[in-house]
């Protein structure tokens, strides 16, 4: 069955409970650790886990997404965490939404906008600023049965790096990890994920001219 998610989908996820309160995703903090904090922007954040991270540690934190129960929670968990003064709450759908600017980092953790999972990579790369960074961390493409993520939300490394040609991107991570989650019940969830961190090359004086 084929899902929609669009912003009905997507509220109807966070006001039955959704999945707020785990912990930032285990690979943010290792693949920012040798970044110097900059600006940042957390594209389909949910429940804020990853954004109040990294506005913890230094970061000026862009974080949007199309569910506004979503941000009501992150929100508050930020004042909790004492990060709101680093942080800025946007209710957008970032299959539309244009930020207006770049960033040293855009990051998104298993967002599904309403549209092509591929598409929505390419879309938040052209946010980056030249030197910055792409960090993506998303449901790995399985195959056979059990609880998979649909095909449209899923995605393999090899994908996502064909997408980032070799001029512009410097591709740093391309990995395919398992490992388990401890679920709000005790109980021990497998996940299937793909981390690419990739860097926007800067442009030299050179190409600047010959684009001219």
């Amino acid at each position: 069955m084929a899902h929609a998610f669009d912003r009905e989908y997507w509220e109807q996820h966070w006001q039955q409970g959704g999945s707020g309160g785990n912990p930032p995703n285990p690979y943010l903090a290792r693949e920012t650790a040798e970044l110097v904090p900059g600006t940042a922007l957390d594209a389909g954040c949910g429940a804020g886990a990853e954004a109040i991270w990294l506005a913890a540690h230094g970061w000026q934190v862009t974080a949007a997404d199309i569910s506004a129960a979503a941000l009501a929670r992150a929100a508050e968990q930020a004042r909790a965490a004492g990060a709101s003064e680093r942080l800025r709450w946007v209710e957008a759908d970032v299959s539309r939404w244009q930020p207006g600017r770049r960033f040293d980092l855009v990051t998104t953790h298993y967002a599904h906008p309403a549209m092509p999972q591929l598409e929505f990579y390419d879309r938040i790369a052209g946010w980056v600023a030249p030197g910055g960074t792409l960090l993506i961390v998303g449901h790995l493409h399985t195959h056979g049965s059990g609880n998979h993520p649909p095909a449209e939300a899923s995605v393999t490394a090899a994908a996502i790096t064909a997408r980032l040609d070799e001029p512009a991107w410097q591709v740093a991570t391309a990995e395919e990890c398992h490992r388990t989650r401890t679920g709000h019940g005790g109980e021990q969830l497998p996940l299937h994920d793909v981390v690419v961190r990739a860097t926007r090359r800067r442009e030299t004086r050179k190409a600047a001219e010959e684009r001219v």
